[in-house]
């Protein structure tokens, strides 16, 4: 295998050190696959990989403390809530957050930005009502696009967004247009999943506090791989997603300022949420318990606290240091291949971990497939982001995504991978 070593070695001084004694704790990462090619996994932008003891928490839990919470008054159900209530807390440090009472745990990100949406449509201090306005962002994954778009249909209120660049930032020059004092709520992602761009949260959120508006982060791509303090970014709600921080699927958070969730009425109604019930009506229980209708996902929630306990050992600085050079390491090697052009920031600083390309003459399937037959596992389609590839004027790309157990290594393998499959389809 080639190497490019020679070519980034001073943006290699960034990774982590003890490499290989980290990849040790994904198992996965010692799988073969088929032709006993070994797994190359750059897909992490996608759901991240296990390490044991995010794995071992979730087995020890069913097999020794497995119960509902809040519910079952016996040694089991004890312990059980002891484990449930244990991960807000962990989850609570990992974000900075003043109270752990302002983590809500949902199934996704997704639910986490549906809950804001939604329950700023009903009557209360947050309504949006007909004549204000949403602001979000052309980069915006899905899940942060349509649940406003809903919002905004329904109540009569008016969808702005921010543009972009040619270079893949965020287009701040009507940022005095659109935040103004007509503006409920600004919606933003802080690490887009396709371009990489890293925003400028805590700028934004100063100018739409000015306004008197609500800041809603989508973090799921940030979590992973930045510090979080939710203080020093004065975001008022942001999500994250389990699977994307080497906790599990089926888990995610959403953080909001404790005055703002005791502003807003429930999303589901059920178990757990209520203060008493009557035939005639109910009153609720107080944050976070009010937007956790039902069981939740515990065994889930166990294994998110392991995972951010993980990253906190190791050092989301130290992660961030890597991610940056792993990525630098790899746009060097795209600028070596002819016909291939990088959607995002080229400065590693700038971005995170995941890195959209296309290769001229060849379909992003095509691409995944050939790199995917030599043991390299990317993504190929519109990643959910397609308004922003629509501003690139591109239907899809390839995305490959690097996280803390990334070598330079894989990197070459992927780059000897889109030579390989330039020939294979005979591009020039």
């Amino acid at each position: 295998m080639s190497s490019m070593s020679s070519m980034s070695s001073t943006a290699l001084a960034g990774l982590l050190p003890g490499l290989e004694i980290i990849r040790k704790d994904f198992p996965i990462l010692e799988r073969r696959l088929s032709g006993d090619l070994p797994l190359v996994y750059l897909d992490s932008a996608n759901t991240s990989q296990k390490p044991q003891c995010v794995i071992d928490s979730m087995v020890d839990h069913l097999e020794r403390h497995n119960a509902n919470v809040a519910r079952a008054m016996h040694q089991l159900g004890a312990e059980s809530s002891g484990a449930f209530e244990d991960a807000r807390d962990k989850v609570a440090a990992f974000l900075n957050a003043p109270s752990r009472d302002e983590v809500i745990f949902t199934k996704n990100a997704t639910e986490a930005l549906n809950l804001v949406a939604n329950t700023m449509a009903w009557a209360g201090p947050l309504e949006v009502k007909a004549g204000d306005r949403v602001v979000i962002t052309e980069m915006e994954h899905h899940s942060n696009i349509v649940p406003w778009q809903l919002l905004t249909e329904r109540k009569g209120a008016e969808l702005r967004w921010f543009g972009l660049t040619d270079d893949g930032q965020l287009d701040l020059s009507d940022i005095d247009e659109l935040i103004t004092p007509r503006t409920k709520v600004v919606a933003l992602t802080w690490v887009s999943n396709m371009l990489g761009t890293i925003n400028p949260i805590a700028e934004i959120a100063r100018r739409a506090h000015e306004v008197g508006a609500v800041v809603v982060v989508d973090a799921s791509q940030a979590a992973p791989q930045l510090p979080i303090d939710v203080q020093a970014v004065d975001a008022d709600f942001l999500a994250f997603t389990g699977h994307k921080v080497t906790g599990p699927t089926g888990i995610g958070v959403l953080w909001g300022k404790g005055e703002l969730l005791g502003q807003l009425p429930p999303f589901m109604g059920g178990g757990e949420m209520i203060e008493t019930v009557t035939m005639e009506r109910s009153t609720y229980a107080g944050i976070p318990h009010r937007f956790e209708a039902g069981t939740p996902p515990i065994v889930e929630a166990v294994g998110l606290g392991f995972a951010v306990d993980y990253l906190t050992e190791i050092g989301l600085d130290n992660i961030h240091r890597h991610e940056q050079a792993i990525t630098g390491y790899l746009l060097d090697g795209l600028a070596t291949v002819p016909g291939v052009s990088v959607m995002g920031p080229l400065d590693p600083t700038m971005r995170g971990g995941a890195v959209s390309f296309e290769i001229a003459g060849v379909h992003p399937h095509d691409v995944a497939q050939t790199l995917d037959a030599r043991g390299i596992a990317v993504r190929a389609g519109h990643h959910c982001a397609k308004p922003a590839h629509k501003r690139f004027g591109v239907q899809s790309s390839t995305r490959a995504s690097s996280y803390l157990y990334t070598t330079p290594a894989e990197i070459d393998a992927l780059i000897e991978g889109i030579n390989y499959t330039k020939n294979y389809f005979k591009v020039v």
